[in-house]
């Protein structure tokens, strides 16, 4: 089932708390379609230091690869608020890298303007990391 189908008008606590419960099902099964369903024709996404992405196509080439260099992806979402249509959440991950085979976690942070049930703007923020590593943001 695409995250799209979740009914969310109004958006209310709980229909953007079942929103993010859809994106993080699709998100952990790694399904793409179900994710390309959630996006709006016309989506924007901000993901860390990455180039702006414009368009569900765009994105999903960027989650495409993405999803390339996951293995065993566990995802875990948790809704912190809901502003006329905006949907705050965080999410806590783990999963292989399919390239160098080392264990990785990382966190983030990120928020949804929601159009007609759908994502348009995806604005995100996370840190990853070799997990049991030392931290791998230079900050300090």
């Amino acid at each position: 089932m695409s995250f799209a189908a979740v009914e969310v008008r109004p958006l209310t606590w709980i229909a953007a708390a079942r929103l993010v419960q859809a994106v993080e099902d699709a998100f952990g099964a790694a399904d793409l379609d179900a994710i390309s369903a959630g996006f709006t024709d016309d989506a924007i996404t901000r993901f860390a230091d990455f180039p702006e992405m414009h368009g569900r196509e765009a994105i999903m080439r960027f989650l495409t690869a993405r999803f390339a260099r996951t293995k065993d992806y566990r995802l875990k979402k948790t809704l912190r608020c809901v502003m006329g249509d905006v949907i705050g959440n965080t999410w806590d991950a783990t999963w292989e890298d399919a390239r160098t085979g080392k264990p990785m976690q990382g966190r983030g942070t990120e928020f949804w303007v929601v159009r007609d049930g759908r994502i348009a703007l995806w604005d995100a923020t996370f840190n990853v990391w070799e997990k049991g590593g030392p931290p791998a943001t230079p900050l300090v």
